[in-house]
């Protein structure tokens, strides 16, 4: 496993929280970070500027990305730093967040013409990443058949800081929910209209076009610059395949509370690899 503060780094990257260990309980496990970093987005293009995420002692969350703000122009003289007004500190024992067994080094790895299969859809491996595996085994209800090989297994997506509506896309009638005829309309609206972008969580099953989307930092423990990227698992009968073969959502329908919106994500894409590359 890389180091463990260069690990926090990247999730603190992701989640533009400040993320540090802790021996006790962690705040948060890794479906929160799914959650806050694929919703990020969404809460966005809505128009929100904060989150009320309801986990004990976390409260409010910026929805403001501290890398687009202004950083080179002075504050209010007595007024914190902006990364300070933003910046929820978020705790997490790393012993029952990672899971340094099922890690995998794909940093010189080449599979060629090799093909590889998930719940029988190609998964294209992560190679010339680093994948530090989360603790997602026996946390969710109905078992882990969704994180295996075989055919019940859920296909791999990954997401990309940067991936949401405004890619603009149009989604094809496979796949279409049944229960959300006016689906269709409201995606096509999305090109032409910010008012409906931001729908739903995008993911893709192309590690390259997630590279293109992915966030950055540099790290304080070995002063390199890292890219990062969250690798999931998603559950095919909720994805919508979109008209571009390399990009999936997890449609969020109008009208749904905050609660409602996590549970259709956590039913829908659950993380359990943070990959990490040197930029």
């Amino acid at each position: 496993m890389p180091d463990t503060k260069l690990c926090l780094e990247a999730l603190s990257a992701l989640s533009g929280c400040n993320v540090e260990s802790t021996t006790g309980a962690s705040q948060i496990n890794p479906q929160d970070v799914v959650n806050i970093v694929a919703l990020k987005e969404y809460y966005r293009q809505k128009g929100f500027r904060e989150l009320e995420y309801h986990v004990e002692s976390l409260g409010t969350l910026s929805l403001q990305d501290v890398d687009d703000m202004d950083m080179y122009s002075s504050p209010p003289a007595l007024t914190p730093a902006p990364e300070e007004i933003l910046k929820t500190t978020v705790k997490i024992n790393p012993q029952d967040f990672f899971h340094p067994q099922f890690d995998y080094d794909f940093t010189k790895i080449k599979d060629g013409d090799r093909k590889f299969l998930r719940g029988n859809e190609q998964y294209v491996r992560p190679c010339g990443w680093n994948r530090v595996a989360l603790h997602v085994i026996q946390k969710y209800d109905g078992g882990d058949g969704w994180l295996g090989t075989g055919k019940d297994a859920w296909p791999v997506s990954y997401h990309g800081h940067n991936m949401d509506g405004s890619l603009g896309i149009i989604l094809t009638h496979e796949g279409n929910p049944k229960d959300e005829p006016e689906f269709l309309d409201a995606a096509a609206a999305s090109v032409v209209t910010k008012d409906t972008r931001g729908r739903g969580v995008y993911s893709t099953p192309d590690i390259h076009m997630a590279e293109k989307h992915c966030k950055k930092f540099k790290s304080k423990v070995d002063g390199k610059t890292y890219k990062v990227v969250l690798q999931n698992r998603i559950n095919p009968d909720k994805r919508v395949k979109c008209q571009r073969e390399d990009v999936w959502l997890v449609y969020v329908p109008e009208g749904r509370n905050d609660i409602q919106t996590r549970a259709i994500v956590q039913e829908s894409i659950r993380p359990y690899g943070l990959l990490l590359k040197e930029a």
